[in-house]
């Protein structure tokens, strides 16, 4: 499998600010090429690169200027090894976070899931939520977690995500968010989805399969970018400082061996 992405942004700055940009696929991608180019007003710079254990990587940067353009373009070749599975995140991915109350909505889970467990605990919360909420742009403020996308039935892929994840932390499966590229996303943009551990069964390693209730891209595909609680863990662009306004977004994924995903598999990011 070969997957060849790019990431364009454009920003405008009131003052001077660090950004700090989560936009390059994570440490461990097979990677055959990748570049990362950002200029203020106009002139080259480089930033400094942050990586994390779990391979998320921040390219931080004290701009100056005005006007700040970014490119990043990478061909991943070949599947990664599978995500290492670490007993200290499977506690911090159990408890509840800022975008995913799951001890609010623990009384929701356990009426809806109880008895439920491993893969069809899995299969039937990605059910759920995709039969509750109404994929509509632009409907949630970036504020928005868990409980407030429950209750407006309504959202975008960071709500599905955020949702799924408290309910299964509600149902003590340690969840998670992955920002990721997506093959086949439309329209094409960063894309985010949950992933849950589940504990060896069978013929099943135990590891975090991917959860994604949106069905908007075949989970084979997808290729990631940041890791963490949610969405204040993953965001592709953070400023301190100066207001940041976004004049310029482009995102593209594609793969040489599109999949087609019923969503019966239990998969992982690789």
């Amino acid at each position: 499998m070969k997957r060849t992405v790019t990431s364009h942004l454009d920003l405008g700055l009131s003052a001077p600010a660090k950004l700090v940009f989560a936009v390059a696929a994570a440490q461990g991608s097979m990677f055959e090429s990748q570049s990362m180019t950002i200029s203020v007003d106009g002139s080259p710079v480089t930033p400094r690169e942050l990586v994390d254990i779990t391979g998320n990587r921040m390219h931080v940067l004290d701009a100056q200027g005005g006007r700040v353009v970014m490119d990043y373009f990478a061909t991943v070749a070949g599947t990664a090894a599978a995500p290492p599975v670490d007993d200290f995140d499977l506690i911090t991915y159990l408890r509840p976070s800022r975008y995913c109350e799951s001890d609010t909505l623990a009384p929701t889970a356990g009426a809806e899931f109880g008895g439920l467990q491993g893969a069809d605990l899995l299969a039937a919360v990605t059910q759920w939520v995709s039969n509750m909420l109404t994929y509509v742009p632009g409907s949630s403020l970036p504020t928005d977690g868990a409980v407030r996308t429950f209750l407006g039935r309504q959202g975008v892929c960071r709500d599905y995500a955020h949702l799924c994840i408290a309910l299964l932390r509600a149902m003590n499966v340690p969840a998670r968010l992955a920002a990721v590229f997506a093959p086949g996303l439309s329209p094409m943009e960063y894309h985010a989805v949950c992933e849950a551990y589940l504990p060896a069964d069978g013929d099943r390693a135990a590891g975090w399969y991917v959860v994604d209730a949106t069905r908007l891209a075949p989970r084979q595909s997808l290729l990631r970018v940041a890791t963490g609680r949610d969405a204040a863990d993953t965001a592709f662009l953070t400023n301190y400082g100066g207001n940041v306004s976004l004049d310029g977004l482009e995102v593209t994924a594609v793969v040489d061996d599109f999949a087609t995903d019923d969503g019966s598999q239990l998969l992982q990011l690789r």
